[in-house]
């Protein structure tokens, strides 16, 4: 296991998208075995773990390299998703999970409707919740806030 990087799939039996996701995950685990360590941890057998690592919701993968979170998906993905993530790990690669096009479009969607209602009614507060919210459709792919977060986690992990 050393040096490998670590999969870790937090599930629970009576939880329906964990019930989805967790053939994806064993597969992708068995064709990617000897490159990636796979483990699936019960949630609801660990609940001091999920406290400590501030675990909300399941399904949640956390992505491990050299003990370090590469990253963290909380909900279920398709194979395609999951996949890359497997993929980019075993290359050594940078991590970079885009954001499904249903939760792009939701947020946007979101974000618009209470803009317009702001407007309507003269509620700032409305038009910066949609502001705020079109942003989270988008921020992946915003240059200005990669190289914020990027420069936010390298001084969090000195």
């Amino acid at each position: 296991m050393a040096g490998k990087p670590v999969v870790v799939d937090f599930w629970a039996p009576w939880c329906v998208p964990c019930r989805a996701t967790k053939p994806i995950l064993e597969k992708l685990a068995k064709e990617y075995e000897g490159q990636i360590e796979f483990m699936p941890v019960n949630a609801d057998e660990s609940h001091d773990m999920l406290a400590h690592l501030r675990i909300a919701g399941i399904p949640t993968v956390l992505a491990l390299r050299q003990g370090i979170l590469v990253t963290r998906i909380t909900g279920a993905r398709n194979e395609a998703g999951y996949r890359l993530l497997f993929e980019s790990l075993a290359k050594g690669k940078e991590v970079k999970l885009p954001l499904p096009l249903f939760d792009r479009l939701l947020r946007l969607g979101a974000g618009m409707v209470f803009i317009l209602v702001g407007f309507s009614t003269g509620s700032w507060i409305a038009v910066g919740v949609g502001g705020l919210l079109a942003f989270l459709g988008v921020y992946d792919r915003c240059p200005v806030w990669r190289a914020i977060t990027k420069r936010i986690a390298s001084r969090t992990l000195r």
